[in-house]
This record gives structure tokens, C-alpha cells and sequence, in this order.
């Protein structure tokens, strides 16, 4: 089966709650722009921002043009600051035609570093967990599991995502499970996200939080960070469009111009266990993706470099 994460995205937005108001702690984003002069949040200004350390870029940001020129769009990618990177599998595979040694190599020439991909983990994965293992990756990730019809099939997945974190444990390095919004609603009197969470294995089994899709599926971040420290160790960093209510599922914008307070956020996630902080963008309005990504890279550098 060919892994398509766009399909996913766009079936994902069908789940999630309509017509709801976003969240007053998701909405005090300023734009890069105003950004020098003006709070975020809880009275950050850029100059308070909270050190990540280094940042990656999921590289299905730039689906558009990557698989066309892959040594030439990684190329670009490291110049404008990334030094980390999160693959997506296409039609070539994980690492897009090259054998895991050669991808490897390219990457350390440009200074990248690969910490995970997302994957198709229900074909091949113990393959793909021996390669990603060799080169020294950190996670397997499934991007997408669905939603379920019943609670007792998201506890089904729990135990699969063990069974997958046992397989990344032998191989030296790590499962983890991607959300999106269905995951954050309510079914049965219960959250599926938590189910996920209480049922998986944490010596086995770590979370990738999208950030964007917490606030989608009308959940706050910082209260699923504070519940569950520890557990969440990658997280997408993507912003959402200011204006639109959580109905509207495709308000992906460049990141501090929409509406999510990343400061507070990526503050608490660091607090509480984040280890890998990952640009992920849908949309391009009136730009294009490698402009996009490099305005990114500039937003994520005031958190870089923040003392």
C-alpha cells in the first residue's frame, strides 16, 4: 500500500468537531511582522522566547517540489537553517531512491541530521526499523491510524504500537504515534487520545504531538503536555490561520502569523519532556513552499538562540 499522507490530512479534517471557537489560550499569537515590539502570550516578546536548541522540517512541507530534485531541496533546507529533518515515506521509499548508507552520507555533507520519518508501519516495518537503526535515526513514526469504530479498537492499536515499539527496540531507537484531531474526540465517554496513551507501553511508546491538530480537535496542548509528561517527545510545529473557527480544517499559515501562542506552548513542552521541535506546513497563501519554509526557519531561530 503507497503511504499518502494527503489523503490522510484531508480525511482527518472530516472528524474533527465543527463550528467550535478556538480556544482564548490558543489565540495570542502576534505575527513576525509586530512580533519585535509586541507581547506573546503571557507577556513573551521574542526576545524571551524559549531556547529548543535545534529545529527540524518534516519534509512533506515541500511535497511539491522535493521528490522532483531530492539532493537539491535538502540542500536548500540546510541553508536555511534546519539541521534537523523528518521524512514522510513517498514512492521511493523512506530515503527517496537511495540506499540507507547514501542517504546518510548526503545528509552529514550538509550538516542534516534524519531523527525519524513517517511511515507505512503495517508493511515491511521490520525492514524499515532495521534500516532506520543503522543510520543512527531516533523514531519510526505512524502518521495515521483512523478513527476507530468502537473504544476498544483504540486499545487494540495501543497494544499494536507496542508490538511496533518492541520491533524499534530492538533496532535501537524509538516508536512513536503522530495525532490528529479525531483522536480528541470524545467516544464513548472517553478520549482516544488518552486511551492511546494509557494503553501503550512508555518504555515502548512515545507520542509526536501536532499541534495544530490538538487545537483542531478542540483540546489544549498545555494540558495535554502537563498530563502526560514524558511522553510526548517530537512535537509539529504549525500554525494555524487567525479567524477561523475549528471547522475550518485546512488553516495551515507560516508560523507566527496565525493564531496558536507558541511561546507558551513550546515553554511547557520543554518543561515537560519535548525533545524534537518539527516545522510542519499545509498551505501557502501568496507564497510558495520553499519561501514558506525559510520563513519558518527565521520564526524558530528567536527560540534557537533565546538565552
Amino acid at each position: 500500500m503507497q503511504y499518502n499522507r494527503r489523503k490522510f490530512v484531508q480525511s482527518a479534517g472530516l472528524l474533527a468537531t465543527g463550528g467550535l471557537l478556538l480556544p482564548q489560550w490558543a489565540c495570542n499569537n502576534q505575527s513576525s511582522s509586530d512580533a519585535d515590539m509586541e507581547d506573546h502570550g503571557e507577556g513573551m516578546t521574542m526576545a524571551t522566547q524559549p531556547a529548543i536548541g535545534a529545529f527540524g522540517l518534516q519534509l512533506y512541507t515541500l511535497r511539491d517540489v522535493f521528490p522532483q530534485d531530492v539532493k537539491g531541496v535538502l540542500k536548500q533546507i540546510a541553508d536555511m537553517g534546519y539541521t534537523q529533518i523528518e521524512g514522510y515515506e513517498g514512492d521511493q521509499g523512506i530515503f527517496w531512491g537511495m540506499s540507507p548508507t547514501e542517504w546518510k552520507a548526503y545528509l552529514d555533507e550538509l550538516g542534516l541530521n534524519m531523527i525519524s520519518t513517517h511511515c507505512n508501519v503495517n508493511e515491511n516495518f521490520e525492514q524499515k526499523a532495521a534500516q532506520a537503526g543503522e543510520i543512527g535515526m531516533k523514531y519510526l513514526i505512524s502518521p495515521w491510524e483512523g478513527p476507530q469504530d468502537s473504544i476498544d479498537k483504540f486499545k487494540m492499536l495501543a497494544e499494536k504500537f507496542n508490538e511496533k515499539g518492541a520491533i524499534c527496540k530492538e533496532n535501537g531507537l524509538r516508536f512513536a504515534y503522530h495525532n490528529h484531531g479525531y483522536s480528541f474526540i470524545e467516544q464513548e465517554g472517553q478520549i482516544p487520545q488518552d486511551v492511546m496513551m494509557d494503553n501503550s507501553d512508555p518504555a515502548l511508546v512515545d507520542f509526536e504531538m501536532d499541534i495544530y491538530w490538538v487545537v483542531t480537535g478542540g483540546a489544549d496542548p498545555i494540558a495535554y503536555l502537563k498530563k502526560y509528561p514524558n511522553r510526548w517527545r517530537l512535537c509539529h510545529v504549525k500554525d494555524r490561520k487567525k479567524g477561523v473557527g475549528s471547522d475550518v480544517h485546512d488553516a495551515s499559515c507560516d508560523l507566527g502569523t496565525g493564531q496558536i501562542d507558541f511561546p507558551t506552548i513550546l515553554k511547557v513542552a520543554k518543561e515537560n519532556g519535548m525533545e524534537y521541535y518539527i516545522v510542519e506546513q499545509e498551505l501557502y497563501e501568496n507564497s510558495t513552499p520553499i519561501e514558506s519554509a525559510k520563513v519558518d526557519a527565521a520564526y524558530l531561530k528567536a527560540f534557537e538562540f533565546a538565552s
